[in-house]
């Protein structure tokens, strides 16, 4: 028997009809081909440019890496993953606020500015966390501090001190930077959805039909390699600008 024959025996079955294991499947694969996608660009782009890229690549493979997980843990206990999950986000949705400092560094930024993203999107994931795992008879009071953590995100990329570096760079970086702000003021969005689905409170009447894995597995893939994208847009961009100069 050849390896991937014991490889695909192991493997646990998929119903045809589980959706929320397909989600997970298509999600690890585009991350995986977008991890790919970005690793393989690196070379093509200045240094100052290449951090960027990996940190896109970084952020990919990890999540391909534990949606992987994710399916045969979805498949194998017929239960969301939530733990997986959210080992998941505690280490890329940081890296994503990392980007934003990389391209504002031309204009800058210091690392106190990077430093402080991280420190509100850890507090916005380990509230998240416990109150959709731990305490979650509390669980709309934890989702209110995460809540609040994430509009910390959300001004200081919008209003803040992000927002005046990306208007003083201009050009290129002013364009990504506004793009992903709009990805994390629309697209991640999607969390709280799903948040609200999976656990109890005043709002259990308005989105407890949701299927919260569906909803995470989307958001993820669309944020994920969305955001990926603006970046390597960005270094394209300013790579043809010092061309054309």
């Amino acid at each position: 028997m050849t390896t991937l024959n014991i490889f695909m025996a192991q493997m646990p079955p998929m119903a045809s009809d589980d959706y929320v294991g397909f989600t997970f499947f298509v999600g690890a694969m585009a991350m995986m081909a977008a991890s790919a996608f970005f690793f393989l660009s690196m070379n093509g782009f200045d240094k100052k440019w290449r951090t960027s890229i990996l940190v896109s690549g970084l952020i990919t493979f990890i999540a391909a890496v534990h949606y992987w997980y994710m399916r045969d843990y979805w498949i194998s206990n017929a239960e969301s993953p939530t733990f997986f999950r959210y080992v998941d986000w505690v280490l890329t949705v940081p890296l994503m606020c990392v980007e934003f400092y990389l391209i504002l560094k031309v204009a800058g930024a210091k690392t106190s500015l990077m430093w402080r993203l991280i420190f509100l999107s850890v507090v916005m994931l380990v509230t998240g966390y416990l109150g959709e795992a731990v305490y979650r008879d509390s669980a709309a009071l934890w989702g209110f501090i995460s809540g609040v953590a994430y509009f910390g995100i959300v001004y200081e990329i919008w209003l803040g001190s992000a927002k005046k570096l990306a208007v003083k760079a201009g050009g290129n970086i002013l364009k990504t930077h506004k793009m992903l702000s709009w990805f994390v003021l629309v697209g991640w969005a999607i969390y709280p959805l799903g948040y609200m689905a999976g656990t109890p409170g005043w709002y259990e009447s308005l989105f407890g039909g949701l299927a919260m894995d569906v909803v995470y597995n989307i958001g993820d893939a669309v944020n994920k390699i969305g955001f990926g994208l603006v970046v390597y847009s960005l270094a394209v961009a300013a790579s043809e600008d010092k061309q054309i100069a």
